[in-house]
């Protein structure tokens, strides 16, 4: 009877670690996935801005030279990711297989102009600096015209503010959540312990003396619930990666190493502030509150 009673308890002692050990692994995975997300935003806004591009269309009077010092100047210019020129002849063929008919013999002539189609880094596709660049290549006497997509590019910087904002404030809020649900779950294992506590009290145990286990017991389940949502990250990580190559996600080693030690220290510092309290409420407590 003793031995089944003592393998019931074991079970039950192994049941409610493991609980521990996955609700803080699930709650960190997600703070690791929203934090992953918070370092890759603004590369994400980076690649969609990127592939924006400024053309500039030429005259048909333009000069070799001029066309290739401006692919020259454009190529070295600080705010160009990429320069491609794009002649009258290709940009026809382009229209033809969008098209789906040879519209040249149509009108007789080829009305398509050569052109450049400038890409431009993030840094420099705001509505401002977009149109400054605009005005300057307009100033030449060789260039047509010079377009972009402004209605987009206003959007475009719009919705990263409001979205890197929302963003913000949703981290700081899950992270609150975060806290409050490991605490939880500390604070679930600690009180199914409470009349041991007790029970040490009142033989003569410090609080020092009692606490101490439960603390280290229960850093060691948050230790164990980092590890395994550091090892999820990696995984999610890895899958984008090969998905997303061009976003490059494993291309800055140092913030994704200070991600995961934040995880990491996460899973120790809220199990040991949580079973600190926890315990200390619980020593606290008179031996007829205990069963309230």
């Amino acid at each position: 009877m003793s031995s089944s009673f003592e393998k019931y308890q074991k079970r039950r002692l192994i049941s409610s670690y493991f609980s521990v050990v996955i609700s803080i692994s699930l709650v960190l995975f997600l703070l690791g996935l929203l934090g992953l997300l918070v370092l890759n935003s603004k590369k994400v806004a980076d690649y969609f801005k990127e592939q924006i591009a400024i053309t500039v269309f030429l005259k048909d009077t333009a000069k070799e030279v001029e066309i290739t010092q401006l692919k020259q100047s454009l190529a070295l210019a600080e705010y160009t990711k990429s320069a491609t020129f794009v002649s009258k002849e290709d940009a026809a063929k382009e229209h033809q297989e969008t098209l789906g008919e040879n519209f040249i013999e149509y009108l007789g002539e080829n009305p398509l102009q050569n052109s450049i189609d400038v890409y431009i880094l993030a840094d420099y596709v705001t509505p401002a600096k977009m149109e400054e660049i605009t005005n300057e290549l307009k100033s030449k006497d060789f260039v047509d015209d010079v377009i972009y997509d402004k209605p987009l590019i206003a959007q475009l910087t719009e919705n990263v503010k409001r979205i890197s904002f929302w963003v913000l404030v949703i981290s700081g809020i899950f992270t609150f959540i975060a806290v409050l649900l490991i605490n939880s779950s500390i604070r679930l294992s600690i009180y199914a312990k409470r009349f041991t506590i007790k029970t040490m009290q009142m033989v003569g145990a410090t609080k020092k003396f009692i606490r101490k286990p439960f603390v280290w017991k229960s850093v060691r389940l948050g230790i164990v619930g980092a590890i395994v949502a550091m090892i999820g990250m990696g995984v999610v990580l890895y899958y984008l990666n090969e998905s997303f190559p061009q976003l490059q996600l494993l291309g800055d080693p140092l913030l994704l190493a200070v991600l995961f030690i934040f995880i990491f220290l996460m899973g120790v510092l809220i199990t040991w502030i949580s079973t600190f309290i926890a315990t200390q409420r619980f020593l606290n407590l008179r031996t007829d509150d205990l069963y309230y």
